[in-house]
């Protein structure tokens, strides 16, 4: 049985599902014939995806257009999905959004949003969610993190840093609700395939030929959680870069990405 089987007839609720790793779980929690509450900002982009999904899987598929950067937006959600009698017995807090550059030259609100959509917005949904889940004694939250969790990042400080919290808020979490039959896992995802790269900002050519597909990241986390792992990096390669970071000094660590992730024009 494959791991997204899990959720058969079960509602799973994913954010910032329009494209990447997000879209590539709505493809493979339907193609388990879980039934779908999707959200994202973009809801032209929600609305195909929600056809292509009840045509390919007959499932259920509900649209909730929300900005994450918005304070309020997690409340909006919370109030669609009961407002329509839904149980969510799966929680994906997969929106995320990440910038590149001189964090001293870069924008104030930009680096907040960050804060606000990874870290906020995941505290809020999970906080929201989660008392029902340990109240039926069932339910599952899969948190999307990223590899960038294991260390400091220079010119991606903030995304980074917001990473690390989804990581050890994930792992704590899964630890602490265990005896009430909810699971809890981080997926740690490295450069991927998806529209992060670009709108972030970051060079093409500093993830080429290390990018992961995004159904493989998808299927790896769906694995993870369903087996109760309380993190999972996806990835052979990521795994070994983590596991070497881990045995290095940590100023070292972050010395070499500061040179990797350097600016082309300080040269």
């Amino acid at each position: 049985m494959a791991s997204s089987d899990c959720w058969r007839g079960k509602w799973a609720l994913v954010t910032g599902a329009s494209s990447g790793i997000g879209s590539a779980l709505t493809e493979e929690l339907a193609a388990g014939g879980a039934h779908l509450v999707l959200t994202a900002r973009r809801r032209q982009r929600l609305t195909h995806l929600r056809k292509r999904l009840r045509t390919a899987h007959a499932v259920q598929v509900e649209v909730v257009a929300a900005d994450l950067d918005q304070p309020d937006a997690p409340e909006k959600i919370f109030a669609f999905t009961s407002e329509r009698g839904i149980i969510v017995d799966l929680l994906v807090n997969n929106a995320g959004v990440g910038s590149y550059g001189e964090f001293c030259a870069s924008d104030l609100p930009r680096e907040l949003g960050i804060v606000q959509v990874n870290c906020s917005a995941v505290v809020h949904l999970t906080h929201l969610y989660l008392p029902g889940m340990v109240e039926r004694r069932s339910g599952d939250i899969l948190i999307v993190a990223s590899t960038g969790a294991y260390q400091g990042v220079p010119y991606m400080a903030t995304y980074a840093a917001s990473k690390a919290f989804d990581l050890l808020f994930a792992e704590a979490l899964a630890e602490e609700v265990k005896r009430y039959g909810v699971r809890v896992c981080a997926l740690c995802p490295g450069p991927t395939v998806s529209e992060f790269q670009k709108v972030a900002g970051v060079p093409e050519q500093m993830a080429a030929g290390m990018e992961e597909r995004a159904d493989q990241v998808a299927r790896i986390g769906l694995r993870a959680l369903a087996a109760g792992e309380h993190s999972v990096i996806s990835g052979f390669t990521n795994w070994l870069g983590v596991e070497v970071q881990r045995i290095a000094p940590r100023r070292f660590v972050t010395y070499a990405a500061e040179r990797l992730f350097r600016p082309p024009q300080r040269g």
